[in-house]
């Protein structure tokens, strides 16, 4: 497959608060608690990513890693510290605020494409855009225009399933950019894909950061990590490289 070269968008990534990075973590704990036993999965993290950074996050299983993932993407609420996501403080949000920060600022790709089978690459790409109540035109001339800006352009009307993974994880990742959002955070996103369509997504993402996204990728491939500008080592819940 032909590496990817994305059309020019003179849109840039929405800016966050002035002078504040994407992703500013200090002293983050995560406690989770099963009756009287606690486990600390996260123990006084530091983060601080900037705008336009390509971040990849690495630890061996156990290590704290996707819980950190969990606490970015505002999935799960830290015990302690505090965030702030494009300047924004997360860490006292409700369900309903989350929910909120999640589909403003946070665009996601995940190992599991997570399309609709039954939709069309573009009204899979329009979901976010749903949940912001954006107007039906606008909705589908956005999506439109993300699936060309990852090379789709001519597979607006496909369904997953006449898609090839790489494609289907395009797809994905046009869904993640169509509501412009400060952050791309991208969960093991060549975990499925073989060794061309894994070329093909990195690629994608090399574009994407060349184009001034931030960008935090989660895997446990040093091949997939080493394609970052800067790699976050994190074990037993810490941080022990990379974090500035």
């Amino acid at each position: 497959m032909a590496e990817l070269t994305l059309p020019y968008y003179d849109a840039p990534p929405p800016p966050t608060h002035e002078n504040e990075p994407v992703i500013d973590l200090v002293g983050v704990t995560k406690t989770y608690t099963s009756g009287s036993i606690e486990f600390e999965a996260l123990r006084g993290v530091d983060l601080r990513i900037e705008q336009g950074e390509y971040v990849a996050v690495m630890g061996p299983s156990g290590s704290g890693k996707s819980t950190l993932m969990n606490i970015l993407g505002c999935l799960d609420t830290l015990t302690r510290g505090t965030y702030h996501l494009a300047g924004e403080d997360v860490g006292e949000l409700d369900e309903i605020d989350l929910a909120d920060i999640r589909n403003r600022q946070i665009g996601f790709v995940f190992q599991q494409f997570n399309l609709l089978p039954s939709l069309p690459a573009w009204r899979n790409v329009e979901l976010p855009l749903v949940y912001g109540r954006v107007h039906a035109a606008e909705r589908r001339e956005r999506a439109a225009a993300a699936l060309e800006r990852v090379g789709l352009g001519d597979r607006l009307a496909n369904r997953p399933g006449e898609l090839s993974g790489g494609q289907q994880q395009r797809v994905a990742v046009a869904r993640a950019l169509v509501g412009e959002p400060a952050l791309l955070l991208a969960d093991e996103p060549t975990g499925n894909l073989d060794s061309t369509s894994t070329h093909d997504v990195l690629s994608l993402f090399d574009e994407l950061h060349a184009q001034g996204r931030t960008i935090v990728l989660i895997t446990h491939e040093a091949e997939v990590a080493e394609r970052a500008e800067r790699i976050v080592r994190v074990r037993d819940g810490l941080i022990v490289g990379g974090a500035a």
